[in-house]
């Protein structure tokens, strides 16, 4: 009831403003780095203000900070983790929050260690200590990735770790491997001085986690009173990643007017990881960005099933709806 009550006001003030009808706060699920370059081109490009949009670009602190930021109507669009979605849809029966646009394909969950503290294969993990934040979107799969891959979770010493302290714990040696996005988590350890020779990137998806990444998410209210909007965001949204795929220097220029401490160089090359192993797959490059697979989001809805009790039946269509997709062309990428 209180997700319904306060989306119905949020509505309708919306709907009743200027603000409905151009301003567009999205929430980010993280830092401004390189992934976030796409979103922060499309804006320089005009790609939003095409479509009639005034989009303002907040980072975020976590895969799930955006849902509740989306949910509750303080941001009408966000950008946060699907399966964790799922979760906080099945705590909060009713909130007006689902995923209209796939981005991470193939999700960037990885456990991330150190080759010269004996980290090269799952298995390596037994009788290390594995650094993990809480509320991290890839520690949350770990029981996926573990089960899929035989480890006895037992076997580990599990420290919890706060995001700033992650990496520099693993670059002290303190812990032997650290859950995280694959790409922010090796290039936080490159900037650190970790020798990339001695970096080992155990990417989850490569291992039988058959789980989808972070997605576009809207609040469903604001979304099913505003169509047209929706679309046309997606369809910039799109415009901004093929963009950045054809030109990533263009995209970066964009992030370092946002965060101009941040090293360019280094924002490139995590742009690229995630363009080369989460966003530009095989399936995207064939079927365009955005869509999911109705097969493989069955068997993601059953791994998560097998480490997290649903209270009630899951259900994809709550997680995902791929009407505000645009048709135009703009999210093919090749």
């Amino acid at each position: 009831m209180f997700y319904k009550s306060i989306s119905a006001v949020v509505a309708m003030t919306l709907a009743s403003s200027a603000w409905a009808e151009t301003d567009l706060p999205f929430a980010l699920d993280w830092k401004f780095e390189g992934p976030s370059a796409p979103y922060f081109h499309a804006l320089d490009a005009g790609y939003f203000a095409a479509a009639d949009l005034n989009v303002t670009i907040s980072e975020g602190s976590g895969s799930l900070d955006a849902i509740p930021k989306v949910a509750t109507g303080a941001f009408p669009v966000g950008f946060a983790d699907i399966n964790s979605l799922m979760r906080f849809l099945d705590q909060n029966p009713g909130a007006p929050v689902t995923a209209v646009m796939m981005v991470y394909d193939k999700p960037p969950f990885a456990v991330v260690g150190r080759k010269s503290l004996g980290v090269e294969a799952p298995a390596d993990l037994e009788g290390k200590v594995l650094g993990a934040p809480p509320p991290d979107g890839a520690w949350a799969q770990f029981p996926i990735f573990a089960a899929e891959t035989g480890i006895d979770t037992d076997a580990i010493t599990v420290e919890p770790v706060g995001f700033p302290t992650r990496e520099p714990m693993l670059a002290e040696g303190n812990v032997a491997a650290i859950t995280g996005f694959s790409f922010s988590s090796t290039l936080n350890l490159k900037r650190l001085g970790v020798p990339d020779d001695d970096i080992s990137v155990l990417l989850m998806a490569d291992y039988g986690v058959d789980l989808y990444g972070n997605a576009i998410i809207v609040n469903t209210d604001f979304a099913a009173a505003n169509p047209e909007i929706i679309t046309g965001f997606l369809s910039a949204i799109g415009m901004g990643w093929k963009d950045a795929i054809a030109t990533p220097d263009a995209a970066i220029a964009a992030l370092m007017e946002r965060n101009p401490a941040a090293d360019a160089a280094l924002e490139t090359e995590r742009l690229q990881m995630a363009i080369d192993a989460n966003v530009l797959t095989d399936f995207v490059a064939e079927n365009g960005m955005g869509t999911i697979d109705a097969d493989r989001m069955a068997s993601a809805i059953e791994q998560t099933k097998s480490v997290y009790e649903f209270t009630t039946e899951p259900d994809a269509a709550l997680y995902f709806d791929g009407s505000y997709l645009p048709t135009d062309g703009s999210l093919m990428l090749k």
